[in-house]
């Protein structure tokens, strides 16, 4: 304890919260759409959010003080997406018994080490280029939506700019207070329709069978690996945190266990909420960086006892408020992962065409375009270069 509160910065705490207002603004709106098909109630609605919450505080917390890194978990996105074509034939029991099968499945990868032996056949470029690719999304985002919100886009990049020339320290925090101003005046967003209410968790039963595990266990495996943790340790290990992926991935299945029974999908490494802490915006010093990662899990505990309150608190700003915001806040994390794609002459058509396959957004087979982009990129390096491996 000494040692958080010697190495507690402002700017660690910010890109802490920043991570889970991205989170609860983006990835949680799928989660909505998968309560919509299942048809839950409120306040099940609530639990769902309470149980995910609280898988990502408390495997973010205990990871980022156990291995001083910015570990950052979160719920996964793209086995939540699964869910809402899955829901209303697959009852919330079945899904509960899927969570646990694919909690215990990604547990025994994660305790054997073969995750660890995977990301390091993977070239360094090749990784960041994947990682490029997921991240540009963001980017691409923010300034789309100077279409539809121009006063609000154009204001928060104006801010941004600014801040970054004048107080580059405090950008992040500058631009998280000038937009919620801005989406006040310009848009007339209210927050008056927030109220404080705690959680109230509701157990759920699980219930097994075939159908179940083949049609969701199993993706949720996959997707869950190659979706999240995949770029989720790569953005880790680019930021110069060489973690090794048995601890990180064997806490988060243990902590998805419990979870499960209360609605939580499985808790996983973030891949994109994860480079707002790792980089240096959340702390010059990156041996301080993992206070980024508590002040994470903590937010999330407070989303996690009024998740009522704070889903309401934050779909009551503007989309483009969230979405300007997370690109902006990602640049750097961008701009890094691209110079260390094209830094190598031996890797950079390769983790060019690694990126671009990512960027696409292409999804085949139930594999994510992060997958892809690996899988191609990793051939078209062998094909190109007629060896394995690469530097690092």
């Amino acid at each position: 304890m000494p040692d958080v509160m010697k190495d507690l910065s402002l700017s660690a705490v910010v890109a802490g919260f920043l991570a889970v207002l991205v989170s609860y603004s983006g990835p949680l709106a799928i989660f909505f759409q998968a309560g919509s098909s299942a048809g839950i109630s409120p306040e099940m609605m609530t639990s769902w959010v309470w149980a995910i919450s609280m898988g990502a505080a408390i495997s973010g917390i205990v990871l980022s003080l156990w291995l001083k890194a910015p570990i950052v978990t979160a719920w996964s996105a793209p086995g939540t997406a699964l869910l809402v074509t899955l829901f209303p034939e697959l009852s919330l029991n079945e899904a509960v018994g899927a969570y646990i099968t694919a909690a215990i499945i990604i547990f025994v990868i994660g305790i054997t080490g073969t995750f660890d032996a995977f990301v390091r056949a993977i070239p360094k470029g090749i990784a960041a280029g994947m990682m490029a690719g997921i991240l540009f999304q963001f980017g691409v985002a923010a300034f789309t939506s100077i279409e539809t919100t121009p006063a609000l886009a154009l204001g928060m990049l104006v801010a941004y700019v600014v801040f970054r020339r004048l107080l580059p320290k405090y950008t992040l925090v500058l631009l998280l207070i000038t937009g919620v101003i801005l989406a006040v005046v310009l848009e007339g967003a209210s927050l008056s329709g927030v109220h404080w209410k705690i959680a109230v968790p509701q157990f759920i039963a699980p219930e097994w069978n075939l159908g179940s595990t083949l049609s969701l266990a199993i993706p949720l495996v996959l997707v869950s690996l190659t979706g999240q943790f995949l770029p989720g340790m790569a953005i880790l290990n680019g930021a110069g945190y060489h973690v090794k992926a048995k601890p990180v991935i064997s806490v988060a299945s243990l902590v998805s266990l419990p979870m499960a029974l209360f609605g939580g999908i499985t808790t996983v490494v973030a891949a994109i909420t994860a480079a707002i802490c790792t980089g240096e915006d959340a702390h010059k010093d990156p041996g301080k960086r993992y206070i980024a990662g508590v002040a994470n899990g903590v937010f999330y505990l407070v989303g996690g006892l009024f998740a009522g309150t704070i889903v309401s608190l934050f779909t009551s700003l503007p989309a483009a408020f969230v979405a300007v915001l997370a690109g902006l806040a990602l640049l750097g994390a961008i701009a890094g992962n691209l110079f260390s794609a094209l830094e190598d002459a031996s890797h950079r058509e390769a983790s060019l065409i690694a990126f671009i396959v990512t960027a696409s957004g292409m999804s085949l087979f139930g594999l994510s375009s992060a997958f892809w982009g690996v899988v191609i990129g990793y051939g078209c390096y062998l094909v190109l270069n007629g060896r394995a491996g690469g530097k690092s």
